[in-house]
């Protein structure tokens, strides 16, 4: 991950929570904004970690405070994990992300939410999401599964099969009950029109 990759995650995960990418924001969020503040500081320790000059000064300390914030939020996602732009977490606690899943760009987690791994069986593995899915409170997601793009995940739902694109998934184990998707649910997405050319807005 290189600077402007970092600076582009780090405003996309802004815009989803307030709709802008100003400076004011940013500073705002990452000092009491809960969940975006996670965000900031694992999107950090990514970067800083791969950088020879700032692995030995910054990243030390993004370890320290992204480790604090997994004892006081309850959110336990490596640096590692890939995760593409406009992650959203809406509500804190509880939730647990295995660090070789794959996450596409817009998801939204809630509380209580784990993306698990299999040890064992046909799903062995990670789970894998698409773009623009939507995961409701407490719902589980184990094993090797693919989750398509615009998909909704009720809460307390189990998933351990493949899901398709625009699916809604409810139940234990997760079954399709419809294709309307997570359109209602995934929302501030627009944020390539805004950040141009990486730079933060000015207030």
């Amino acid at each position: 991950m290189n600077y402007y990759e970092y600076k582009y995650l780090i405003l996309s995960d802004l815009f989803r929570i307030t709709g802008n990418v100003k400076l004011t924001a940013l500073i705002r969020y990452i000092f009491i904004g809960g969940s975006y503040k996670y965000n900031f500081w694992m999107r950090t320790c990514c970067y800083t970690q791969a950088n020879p000059l700032l692995r030995y000064t910054i990243y030390p300390i993004g370890r320290i405070i992204l480790s604090n914030l997994t004892y006081k939020l309850g959110i336990s996602i490596s640096p590692s994990t890939k995760i593409g732009s406009g992650f959203y977490i809406g509500h804190f606690g509880g939730i647990i992300v295995n660090e070789k899943s794959v996450i596409g760009k817009n998801c939204n987690i809630s509380q209580g939410v784990t993306l698990g791994q299999a040890n064992r069986g046909k799903n062995k593995g990670y789970p894998t999401l698409g773009d623009n899915v939507y995961i409701g409170p407490g719902a589980k997601i184990v094993g090797a599964v693919k989750i398509g793009n615009n998909v909704a995940i009720g809460a307390n739902c189990v998933v351990t099969k493949d899901m398709p694109d625009n699916s809604v998934v409810v139940g234990i184990p997760g079954k399709v009950i419809s294709q309307e998707g997570a359109a209602e649910y995934v929302c501030n997405t627009e944020y390539d029109k805004i950040i141009k050319d990486i730079r933060l807005v000015k207030v």
